[in-house]
C-alpha cells in the first residue's frame, strides 16, 4: 500500500511513524509534512488548504489511501477533492467536517442525536452575549464558533475577560461550565461502523498546575487508571454511535476520526467539543499503545468496509508525552532557533522514548524550531510512573534556547490521584 499523509505537525509524524511499521505500507509520503517526518516518509511540497493540488499529488504518486491529518484542510474539502479523483480518504467531506468547523452545528447534532452535553446560546449580537454570560454566570466558557487551532476558548471568572473574548468573535457559542476531569476518546468509523480508540487526557493549560493562558495542548497520557472500566461501552452508546447514527440521517456521513471531547461530571459524561480528526498530543500517546497495524484499519473506514475489522488490540504499557515548545508559546513564538539533543535521545533513550516533530525545519545540517509546539516528547513504561519518567529523562537531553514545558504532566494519575 502508497500512503499519502497530510500535513506536518507531531500528530502527522505519530501517524507516519505508526504507518511505517506496518508491514502492509511499502511506500509512505508526507506533505509537507517537517524535519523529523522525513526520517519515516519521503516528502513533498504541497498547499495543504489546496484540494486540487493534493488530489494531483495524490495521483501522481500513485496513492492508495490518502491520510488528511490537520482540521483545516478537511474543513477546506480537501478531502472531497481527492475522493473525486478516485483515491479513498481518511478523513470527513466538508459537510460532516462542520462538527469541528461549526461548534453551533455541532450542537445541533447533538441536540438531534441525543447526545449530553452543555446547555448552551449561540450569539451573534452583543446584547445577545451579555444575556448569555448573565445567563449562565461564572466560570463563562466563551467559545468561537469557528476553527481556532485550539485556542478559541476562553474558560474564565473574569466577566470584562470573556465579554471581550466574546465580542471579537463573529459568531460566538456560550456555555455552562462543566465540572470533572476532561478525557478525550477517539472513534474511527466509515459513517456506520464506529471503532472505538483507548481514552486519553491532555493537557491544555501552559503551566503546571493547569495554569496560564489555553494552549494547543502541553502534554498527554493513556490510559487513565482513574477512569471507569465501563467509560468507553458508555461514550460508545450515548455518545459516538449516536452521532455518526444522526450524520449518515442527514445524508452527510462522517467517516474518519471522530473525536469526543469529554468532561466527566457529577451528572455523568457530556460532550464539551467535537473534533473530525486526531487530536493533538493525544494521539501521540494513543498510537504508542495500539498494537493492530493502522493501515488497514484507515483503509477500510475510507471504503466503508469497517465491519470487516477486528476490535482494535492494545499494548498493556502506558503512553506519556510531553511537549517542548518555543520562546513565548502561545503567544508570539520565537522561531528559527537551533534544536540540540535529537540524536542523544534516539542513541540513549530508545525504543521506550522518542521524539515527534511539530514545529521544525532542516536549516542546512541543523534542526531549527518554526512553530509554537516544536517537539513531542513521548515515552512508554509498564505503567504511568515508569513512563513518565522516561518522557522526562529524554526531554532533558533537548536544549532549545528559551524553550518551555510542564513538569507535571500524568503526575497525579501516577501517583494514583
Amino acid at each position: 500500500m502508497k500512503v499519502l499523509v497530510i500535513g506536518g505537525g507531531a500528530r502527522e509524524h505519530a501517524l507516519c511513524r505508526s504507518l511505517s511499521l506496518d508491514p502492509d505500507v511499502n511506500a509512505l509520503y508526507c506533505a509537507p509534512g517537517n524535519a523529523g517526518i522525513s526520517e519515516v516518509a519521503e516528502l513533498r511540497p504541497v498547499d495543504a488548504l489546496d484540494g486540487d493540488a493534493v488530489a494531483r499529488l495524490a495521483v501522481d504518486l500513485g496513492a492508495d489511501l490518502v491520510v488528511v491529518g490537520p482540521e483545516a484542510p478537511l474543513v477546506a474539502g480537501v478531502g472531497d477533492a481527492v475522493r473525486a479523483a478516485g483515491i479513498p480518504v481518511f478523513g470527513p467531506s466538508a459537510d460532516a467536517a462542520r462538527l469541528e468547523g461549526s461548534k453551533a452545528f455541532a450542537k445541533d447534532v447533538m441536540a438531534a442525536a441525543g447526545v449530553p452535553t452543555a446547555r448552551s446560546y449561540v450569539c451573534t449580537t452583543p446584547e445577545e452575549v451579555d444575556a448569555a454570560l448573565d445567563a449562565f454566570g461564572a466560570p463563562y466558557v466563551v467559545k468561537d464558533d469557528g476553527l481556532a487551532a485550539g485556542k478559541g476558548v476562553v474558560v474564565t471568572d473574569d466577566l470584562a475577560a470573556a465579554r471581550a473574548h466574546a465580542l471579537a468573535c463573529d459568531r460566538v457559542v456560550i456555555e455552562e461550565f462543566l465540572d470533572g476531569p476532561e478525557v478525550s476518546l477517539f472513534a474511527i468509523t466509515d459513517g456506520v461502523t464506529v471503532l472505538p480508540l483507548q481514552p486519553a487526557q491532555d493537557f491544555k493549560r501552559a503551566l503546571d498546575g493547569d495554569e496560564g493562558p489555553n494552549t494547543g495542548g502541553m502534554g498527554a497520557y493513556s490510559p487513565l487508571p482513574w477512569a471507569d472500566p465501563k467509560l468507553v461501552d458508555e461514550v460508545m452508546a450515548s455518545v459516538l454511535q449516536p452521532t455518526v447514527d444522526e450524520l449518515r440521517r442527514r445524508g452527510t456521513p462522517f467517516s474518519g476520526l471522530l473525536y469526543a471531547g469529554l468532561a466527566i461530571t457529577s451528572r455523568g459524561v457530556r460532550v464539551i467539543e467535537f473534533n473530525a480528526r486526531f487530536g493533538d498530543p493525544e494521539t501521540q500517546v494513543v498510537l504508542a499503545r495500539l498494537r493492530t497495524p493502522l493501515a488497514s484499519v484507515l483503509l477500510n473506514a475510507a471504503l466503508g468496509t469497517l465491519d470487516t475489522e477486528p476490535l482494535l488490540a492494545w499494548h498493556d504499557d502506558a503512553a506519556v508525552t510531553v511537549v517542548i515548545a518555543s520562546h513565548n508559546y502561545p503567544e508570539t513564538p520565537r522561531t528559527g532557533d537551533p534544536i540540540d539533543g535529537l540524536a542523544d535521545v534516539a542513541a540513549q533513550d530508545a525504543p521506550h522514548a522518542y521524539v515527534l516533530h511539530a514545529g521544525t525545519r532542516r536549516d542546512g545540517d541543523a534542526v531549527v524550531s518554526a512553530g509554537g509546539r516544536v517537539l513531542s516528547v513521548t515515552a512508554t513504561g509498564s505503567d504511568l510512573a515508569q513512563a513518565r519518567e522516561r518522557a522526562y529523562k529524554a526531554v532533558a537531553r533537548i536544549r532549545l534556547d528559551g524553550s518551555q514545558h510542564r513538569t507535571d504532566i500524568a503526575a497525579k494519575a501516577a501517583e494514583g490521584r
